[in-house]
């Protein structure tokens, strides 16, 4: 069973930044795809930033020039460092990863990000 803990979700101002962190623990197998989705007030759940086996990263449109998606197998984790954050960022932060030959999908619980006007 693998599971994943996100950390480092908080309140802060509007072009602030914060660290997302998530850690897999568990058994799993080594060629996943780990990725944030968020979801939003009043929004469907979205993809954030996704980083492939081969550490190829994908991003939304929204955050490209605002977020950094990073990877560190060794620990098992996948961070986003999030910069000029805008009230539109706020929402549930939740790490996902997909095992690439079974499909086998873990989500995490999420952690809150609230930017404030």
């Amino acid at each position: 069973q693998v599971q994943l803990t996100e950390s480092g979700g908080d309140s802060v101002q509007s072009g602030g930044s914060l660290r997302l962190s998530c850690v897999a623990s568990g058994t799993f197998a080594s060629v996943v795809d780990m990725a944030w989705f968020r979801r939003r007030p009043g929004k469907q759940l979205e993809q954030v930033a996704k980083i492939g086996p081969t550490f190829s990263i994908t991003y939304a449109d929204d955050v490209e020039d605002r977020f950094t998606l990073s990877r560190d197998s060794e620990k098992n984790s996948l961070y986003l460092q999030m910069t000029n954050l805008k009230p539109e960022d706020t929402g549930v932060y939740l790490c996902q990863m997909v095992e690439k030959f079974s499909g086998r999908t873990t989500w995490g619980q999420g952690t809150q990000v609230t930017v404030s006007s």
